[in-house]
Parts: C-alpha cells; structure tokens; sequence
C-alpha cells in the first residue's frame, strides 16, 4: 500500500515538473536560437522584406 503512495505522490511530482519546465526536462528547440537567427530565418522563409529585415536586426543589435 505505501509503494502505491509514494508511486503517486512520484507521479504528481513528475507531472507538475513537466508541465513548468516545458516538457519535462527537455530543452525546447527555440531555447537555443538566438533572436537573430530566428530573424534570418522569417526572411529567409520570406515572411518579412528585406527593409523590415534591416531594421529589425538594427534594432537588436543596437
């Protein structure tokens, strides 16, 4: 009976982990990207124009 307890106080405790971290420990794709890259990225997907583009990266670089 204890072991079924502490199987789920183990269980909640897991669960509450995951759900603030973001998936339970794994790092998110996006953690790691910088602004800029992501930038590069729009334009090179053609999200944004070259203008927005430059002013954009002037923005965070400054």
């Amino acid at each position: 009976m204890w072991l079924f307890w502490i199987l789920v106080v183990l269980a909640l405790f897991w669960g509450l982990k995951a759900a603030f971290s973001g998936g339970g420990g794994s790092s998110s794709p996006d953690a790691s990207r910088s602004a800029l890259d992501i930038l590069k990225e729009r334009y090179a997907r053609g999200e944004i124009d070259q203008e927005e583009f430059k002013q954009r990266k002037r923005d965070l670089l400054d």
